[in-house]
């Protein structure tokens, strides 16, 4: 039937006016429990922001040094234009899709409505799976990484391994894995994203310091290598800073807007954006500008020693100040990409009929939260290394998610004439970004087999 633009929908399937539409009657446990439509667009911004907006954009100098200062900030520039307007793209047509009485709260939803069944099922749905798992298992490492370096401020001398602070930052997420909905870490990742500004001041004055020193380091702005590594690398570059800037899971942040929801979205993507633009532009460019191509994979790294005259480079307060804050904000983020995990196991374990707190429903919830969270904490511990495979899974995982599907979506959905610019912007984005998806994934796989000398089971890197 025709629906209102603007309408909305709830888990009773009725519109606002109490009209009924097409939305399914009965949610599956996975969409009522986890998915709460109950948030404004604040909380949308918040979530948005976390899931963005987080550590791995200390890597940006590192992908500024192997693209150079002209095409690593013009690309910069030009990935955080295409992903607004991509994400922009995916809320309009959960928009139209909901005006029409069909509100998606899934990208694999998104995926069979759209594309067809056999899409949603063997495609989006599991390339998300993939990609926000392996973001746990990357969050996981991540976190012991900040909690060892911690460690190693307080007591240089210390003796505790790497899989040792693994388990330990798994140990927390164990306990937190158990916070019900997504719409649950609306207050969490508020602080997350003040977190996020600090440890980004932090840096971006650290870097500042250190580069305005009597000892800073030499500056040296040129790419390194042979033609083909310079090549190669700046290929990788691209599919860094296109990583960092991906999502994944733009639907199922806007399935937590409590409807009408239009035009909500929209809002939630300018305050993310408005962080973006303080975060990402700050550390990029003071890092690069401070350490040149000697920036490590982790700008933090480059804060730690000693200068020519054998004095710390920043004081031991600040680097613990910075990492606190880092180390909190990863917390959040391994949350949130915990979502379409959660989300996952309690449709298929999970009784929608029953209330959400029942026996029935909580102790399906806590074994099967508790074993996702161990495994990734395992593979973690296992492979600390993991940050190599996760730049494969970012050009094979993020760059369809957040810059190739938005634009398929839109144009099959709303159809727009094949004279009009929209279409082709459109297919140039999608063509353009799966070339970049299949370079960019030869670059990591590269790099892993360069790599790969270093790699061991439980590596104290």
């Amino acid at each position: 039937m025709e629906v209102a633009a603007g309408a909305g929908t709830g888990p009773s399937g009725k519109l606002e006016n109490g009209k009924m539409d097409n939305y399914p009657k009965e949610l599956d446990a996975g969409a009522l429990f986890v998915l709460k439509s109950r948030g404004t667009w604040l909380h949308c911004g918040y979530h948005l922001a976390t899931s963005i907006v987080c550590p791995s954009l200390l890597s940006l100098p590192f992908a500024l040094s192997l693209l150079g200062w002209a095409a690593g900030t013009t690309w910069l520039v030009l990935a955080g234009m295409v992903t607004f307007y991509s994400f922009n793209l995916l809320s309009l047509v959960l928009e139209q899709q909901a005006n029409l009485g069909h509100r998606q709260l899934r990208f694999r939803d998104m995926g069979t409505d759209i594309l067809g069944p056999r899409w949603g099922k063997y495609y989006v749905g599991p390339l998300q799976f993939l990609i926000c798992y392996c973001s746990v298992v990357a969050t996981a490492v991540l976190g012991g990484q900040t909690l060892k370096t911690i460690y190693l401020l307080a007591r240089p001398d210390g003796t505790m391994q790497l899989y040792q602070f693994i388990i330990i930052f798994g140990l927390v997420i164990l306990f937190l894995a158990q916070i019900p909905s997504f719409h649950s870490l609306r207050h969490i990742n508020l602080v997350s994203l003040v977190l996020c500004l600090v440890y980004c001041v932090c840096t971006t004055v650290g870097s500042i310091y250190i580069g305005r020193s009597k000892n800073a380091p030499i500056k040296d702005y040129s790419l390194q290598g042979t033609r083909e590594d310079r090549i190669l690398s700046a290929f990788n570059g691209i599919s860094i800073i296109a990583t960092i800037y991906g999502s994944g899971i733009i639907p199922e942040i806007q399935a937590t807007i409590a409807p009408p929801i239009k035009g909500k979205m929209f809002k939630g993507l300018i305050v993310c954006y408005l962080v973006i633009i303080t975060t990402y532009f700050s550390v990029a460019i003071s890092g690069y500008w401070a350490f040149g191509n000697q920036a490590k994979s982790v700008i933090l790294s480059n804060f730690i020693g000693k200068d020519s005259n054998g004095r710390d480079l920043l004081p031991t307060w600040f680097l613990l100040l910075t990492n606190a804050s880092t180390i909190a904000q990863i917390i959040a983020i391994t949350l949130v990409y915990l979502q379409p995990t959660n989300e996952l196991f309690e449709k298929k374990l999970g009784d929608a009929k029953s209330d959400q707190y029942s026996m029935r429903n909580v102790v399906p919830r806590l074994i099967s939260r508790s074993l996702s969270v161990i495994t990734a904490t395992l593979f973690g511990a296992m492979l600390p290394f993991f940050g190599d495979i996760m730049a494969l899974f970012g050009a094979f995982g993020f760059i369809p998610l957040d810059f190739i599907l938005p634009a398929v979506f839109y144009n099959v959905a709303f159809k727009p004439s094949k004279r009009g610019a929209i279409f082709w912007v459109n297919t140039t984005i999608a063509v353009i970004s799966s070339m970049l998806a299949g370079i960019g994934a030869v670059a990591s796989v590269r790099q892993m087999i360069r790599d790969a000398k270093t790699y061991n089971l439980f590596a104290n890197m």
